[in-house]
């Protein structure tokens, strides 16, 4: 199932040459499941035709008060009643400075602000994607509209910043295809983790042997990552505490990097003083050598090995659930476990042993580098698997599963 499987959307188009972004964001909704019909302002068509967005979205496009069309196909003339009692949500993006006063003062003088205001207030939520000059949307004008908007109701999303059609650079950008994308498919998962301030790590560590080698292990840090957008989609406030990965910081979602495990550990002590749930996905190195070369150990020629010490780890996750934020409830802690083989023996084991709640097992080898998984959960009252899926997916499941967990007296 895709992320936006039956949803309808009815994406509107407000003047600016941020219409040329609509065009992808049409193609990803669709691609990601949703079905979409597409209104254009006037001012829209000067940036982009009706033609493309036929094209991209498979259903005629609608751009005038008259048009007699529906997709029920009775001519009432009435396209701004018929589009808005169909949709799911209406996304406006571009929205222009234009269109929203538009919007805030209820004038409606042409399809996209008819349909908006003629819109069930209970049933379709209005998106805007504000885009426009930086200084314009620095303007004290847009700056109220934009919080009384809010404060009708509406969601209106933040911009970017960068390089802008006038040559100029700053705020005001539309956000990107992706970035709406992820917008949208968050706006409808149930926020089933509204108000928990969630803690997550993720990826490997790395103990340094001397400046140009280590010991680490070949955790990606995709399922940590995966599970970080999740609790974020389901209305968490998450920070993601990474071992070293290339991977992109999933929106909405704060990071912390960090390279060591007792860099982790220093980290995730501080930050779990103020969290309520933490998902420990990170895969610790359990040794570290015993001290750091400071210069690169070279080998001369005489066949010797250089002799290594190691020391033992701190066992960051069962410090922080001996804890008494933890041993009150205030914490609720989640640990991982990669195993090679005996996953259910050994996570059970590693449940007792660590002192958690909630403790996920998977096959180490079958899941390093890869985007889909298979996991077992493990607590008290026994097993449950969730099968193999994307990582995204299953981090899903995982939230869901979580947040059934949680007790009642969570902070919140």
């Amino acid at each position: 199932m895709t992320d936006l499987n039956g949803r309808h959307i009815v994406l509107g188009l407000s003047g600016g040459i941020a219409c040329y972004k609509a065009a992808e964001l049409c193609r990803a909704l669709v691609k990601h499941g949703a079905t979409v019909q597409v209104v254009m302002t006037e001012a829209a068509e000067q940036f982009i035709t009706p033609v493309t967005m036929q094209a991209l979205s498979g259903r005629p496009v609608f751009t005038s008060q008259w048009d007699a069309r529906t997709s029920g196909g009775a001519d009432n003339n009435m396209p701004h009643i018929n589009l808005s009692r169909e949709a799911d949500a209406i996304l406006v993006a571009p929205a222009s400075a234009d269109f929203m006063s538009k919007l805030l003062h209820g004038r409606a003088d042409e399809l996209l602000s008819l349909m908006c205001l003629a819109r069930p207030l209970d049933k379709v939520p209005l998106i805007l994607a504000p885009a426009m000059n930086r200084e314009m949307w620095a303007h004290p004008a847009t700056v109220r509209n934009v919080a009384q908007l809010r404060e009708d109701g509406a969601t209106v999303l933040d911009v970017g910043a960068g390089d802008q059609a006038c040559g100029e650079t700053g705020d005001g950008r539309m956000l990107e295809a992706d970035e709406l994308l992820y917008e949208m498919t968050r706006f409808f998962t149930p926020k089933l983790l509204a108000g928990q301030q969630v803690l997550v790590s993720a990826g490997p560590t790395f103990e340094a042997i001397d400046p140009v080698r280590g010991l680490t292990n070949l955790s990606s840090g995709k399922m940590g990552f995966a599970i970080a957008r999740a609790a974020h989609e389901a209305g968490a406030h998450v920070t993601l505490v990474a071992g070293p990965v290339s991977l992109p910081t999933p929106r909405g979602v704060g990071r912390i990097n960090v390279k060591s495990a007792l860099n982790m550990q220093k980290t995730l002590n501080v930050l779990a003083q103020n969290a309520s749930v933490f998902i420990s996905t990170a895969a610790v190195a359990d040794w570290r050598p015993a001290t750091e070369a400071d210069q690169k150990i070279k080998k001369d020629g005489s066949g010797e090995v250089p002799t290594l010490s190691f020391l033992e780890n701190p066992d960051i996750l069962a410090g922080i659930a001996a804890g008494s934020r933890a041993a009150s409830g205030q914490l609720f802690c989640v640990g991982f476990a990669a195993e090679s083989h005996d996953l259910l023996a050994h996570a059970s084991a590693k449940r007792a042993r660590k002192g958690v709640p909630l403790l996920v097992g998977n096959i180490g080898p079958d899941t390093f580098g890869q985007d889909d998984n298979a996991l077992l959960l493990v607590d008290a009252q026994g097993a449950t698997e969730l099968p193999r899926a994307s990582k995204l997916q299953l981090a899903r499941q995982l939230v869901a599963e979580i947040a059934k967990r949680l007790p009642p007296h969570a902070a919140r």
